[in-house]
Order: C-alpha cells, then structure tokens, then sequence
C-alpha cells in the first residue's frame, strides 16, 4: 500500500451461514444421550446437544455470501460513495473495514485513524452521559484526552444535546444518539471517516448541517466513505463512487457516472415482479405484491402507462401476509421520489379519514390522489409497510411514475419544468387592499 493510499481492499469476502440443521444431523432426545454425546465429544456443550441446535458449520446447510471478491482502493483526501440495492452488501463491507467483523476471504488495510458511523448509538454504553461517552468513544477512536476536551463543546454544541449532557444516553431518543455520535466522528482529528446512512434519523436541519460538516472535513484534506441511497447528497459530497450489487463490485469510478449506471439497475429492478424482489427489507408479515396505475377519469378505472398533471390517480397496491386471521394495526406508505432518490411526497394510511385496520390475509390498498401535482417527468414509486410499529416489507423503486403534461392550472399546458419547477401547487392572488377588504366583510 503507497503513501498516498488511504484505504485498500482487496478481493475481500464475506460468507454467512443460515441456520437451517442438516437433515441428516442427530438429534437427542433423552438426558442419558446427551451425556454419551457429550463423552465422546467433551467440546461440545451438553445444553446445545440437549436442545438439537447445529453444532458446527458443518451443520449448517445454507449460506449467503454478503461480499464476494470485492477489491478497490481509496486515495488519500477522496470523498467516495458506497451505493447499491438494499441487500448488495454495502454495510457488510463497511463492518469488515471497521473490524466490526472479520471478512472470510481477503483483507483490507487503511492508513491513519478511522473512525465510523454506522448506527445509532454505535459506541456508546447506555449508562454513561453524554460527556462520558464523548470522551470514551474519543478515547476508543485513539484520542488524547486534551485533544477531546478541545474539541468538547463545539461536539455538544453541534449535537444540540446542552442539557443533556450529562444524563445517561439510554434516556436520549435515537436522533440524540446519531447527533452526538456523528458530532463526535466529525469533529475529532480522524484521517478517515466511514458514515453509513444513518443520518436519516436526524430532523432535515440536521441532516443539511452534516453533510456541510462532511464536506469541511472533506475540503480539510480528509478521506470519507458515505453511504446513502440518496443520490443528491452523494452527487453533492462524493468526487468517486462505488457501486454494489448482490455482493459484488459492479463499477467504481467518477461518481456521475456510477451515479448514471445505479440508476439504470433501478430501472431494471422496477420491470421484475415485486413479489420476485430480494432488495427489501422487513420481518415479512406483509408483503407487497404489485403496483398498479389507473386512471380515475369520469370512474373509468382503466390502466394507465402515463399519468397526466393535474388528473386524479390511483395507486393501487397488492399485499400478501402470512396471517390466517385479518391484520391489526397495519400502515403503509407510499413514496414518491425523484430520479435522484430525493423524496418529493409521502401518501400515508395513518391520515385521519383512513381505516385500514382488521386487514384481510391477501387484497390491495388503492391510495386515491384527486389531482396529480408532479411536473412532467420520470419518477419512482418505493413502499413501506408497517404491523404494529415494526417494519413488515420496504422497496425502494418498486415501480415507475411517467406523469404528462396537463392544463393543471386551467390555462394551457404546464409542462416546462424552468418555469413551473417539479411540483405544481393550487394557488390564487388578491390584491392586499381587496383581500382585507373581503375579510372586513
């Protein structure tokens, strides 16, 4: 590895085994048996053997490699992007580079002081504070105390945690956990640092602060691995990018251009039936089943390719669940983004009119939009669906929005995005004297 190389990976692997036990394996049934088992095999544990678990990885009949041959190397002061599907293996290789677990095959090396986001409250021991853990996960990135305590205040300023700083962490919510945690990465003096996209949890406000912070630490000459599926904040910070896929590198390179072919797979994992997606995330107890588009024109409810500015739609979702009897406490989400991964609106089920409690095991949801107020132009449609808080099923681009130009205002077409933007708003103008003057009356 030269001077000038920051991070080296080379054809690293990463195998997990499932655990299914091999049909063939023994089980013991009887104490007695347990016991001989155990005499003949004093490693193995006499409650394992009891309870039938697999003993080994040769017990193991299935695995999944996470990574497979992946190789790239990162130079010095370069802000790269890591993007992929959900599932392709991008976290994984970030938690091999920190040592959080070890690769199966090949290794990696980087040059200088790493420190890591990678989830909320990664680091921190419930039951110190804040200033504790300020100065215990400074200690574990290899900082000198003086050196914290230098950057002490401006951390907790960043973080917005004033008054919390010295209550114990397991009493701050999830979003106070990443504030502090990146607040503590960004400001200490680390060669290099990893943040998977757990910036999410925070407010936007915060959100918009930490990419500005990223981008000082990358201008200061720093090396930053970002993770994200959002195109815009990776297009704005990254200078080279990587692209993931299934475990494996697909391209790396100029960020426009890795930017442009991850796009291109989305496009292609929208045309595969959604119940044949491996990219989603969820327990399973819901499952999203299809995407369908239908016009509601005059109650005419016939499919549609295209919809068309300032029309009313339907969105209508197919779901399955695994569940004989009728669901409760079942919400979903439907999501429209750009091209670039920027969400431009939510539809959710939890608005106030909506009943969709005691679901049926199998149907669909039709989300009714009166009048369509996106500008003509390429959009994806992503899903996400909860059971009793928790998450059943997630598809990011589980289809495809094409939206026409229409006379959304009543004045001709509105199709010239220059002048109308990507979002169309109902809207009127009053003069300031005669609107106060309908008011008084």
């Amino acid at each position: 590895m030269d001077k000038e190389t920051a991070i080296q990976i080379r054809r690293v692997s990463k195998r997990y085994l499932v655990g299914r036990v091999k049909k063939s394996a023994r089980q013991y049934n009887t104490f007695r048996d347990a016991i001989t088992e155990a005499a003949a095999n004093p490693f193995r544990r006499v409650r394992n053997v009891i309870s039938g678990r697999a003993q080994s990885a040769a017990d193991l009949t299935d695995s999944i490699w996470a990574l497979k041959d992946v190789s790239f190397a990162v130079q010095k002061g370069e802000v790269v992007g890591i993007i992929g599907h959900n599932g392709a293996g991008k976290s994984t290789l970030l938690k091999v580079l920190t040592r959080i677990t070890s690769p199966t095959q090949g290794a990696v090396a980087f040059r200088g002081r790493l420190g890591a986001l990678l989830e909320a409250g990664t680091g921190f021991h419930p039951e110190l504070t804040g200033r504790e853990n300020v100065y215990l996960n400074g200690a574990i990135l290899g900082m000198k105390r003086h050196e914290i305590a230098a950057k002490f205040d401006a951390i907790i300023e960043f973080a917005g945690v004033e008054q919390l700083v010295d209550t114990p962490v397991k009493h701050y919510s999830s979003g106070m956990y990443v504030r502090l945690a990146f607040a503590v990465a960004a400001h200490l003096e680390l060669e290099i640092l990893v943040v998977d996209e757990v910036l999410s949890v925070g407010d936007a406000e915060f959100q918009k602060r930490s990419l500005s912070k990223m981008k000082d630490v990358a201008n200061s000459g720093r090396t930053i691995l970002f993770v994200s599926h959002n195109m815009a904040a990776v297009l704005s910070l990254c200078n080279q990018g990587v692209l993931l896929e299934r475990g494996k590198l697909k391209a790396a390179g100029n960020i426009k251009s890795i930017i442009q072919d991850y796009q291109n797979s989305l496009s292609e994992m929208a045309r595969i039936p959604l119940l044949e997606r491996t990219d989603r995330r969820g327990n399973g107890d819901l499952r999203f089943a299809s995407v369908e588009l239908r016009s509601d024109h005059q109650g005419s409810m016939m499919p549609v390719g295209t919809a068309m500015s300032g029309e009313s739609l339907l969105v209508i979702l197919g779901y399955q669940t695994h569940s004989p009897v009728p669901l409760r406490h079942v919400t979903a989400a439907l999501h429209i983004d750009d091209f670039l991964g920027r969400r431009l609106v939510t539809c959710f089920t939890e608005h106030p009119d909506d009943h969709l409690d005691a679901l049926p095991p199998s149907g669909a949801w039709v989300c009714q939009i009166p009048r369509l107020n996106l500008a003509p132009g390429s959009y994806r449609i992503s899903l996400t669906c909860k059971v009793r808080n928790t998450l059943a099923d997630g598809i990011l681009a589980a289809g495809t929005l094409e939206v026409n130009g229409g006379d959304f205002f009543g004045m001709g077409d509105s199709s010239d995005e220059t002048v109308y933007g990507p979002m169309l708003l109902d809207h009127c103008w009053h003069l300031r004297e005669r609107a106060m003057e309908q008011a008084k009356k």
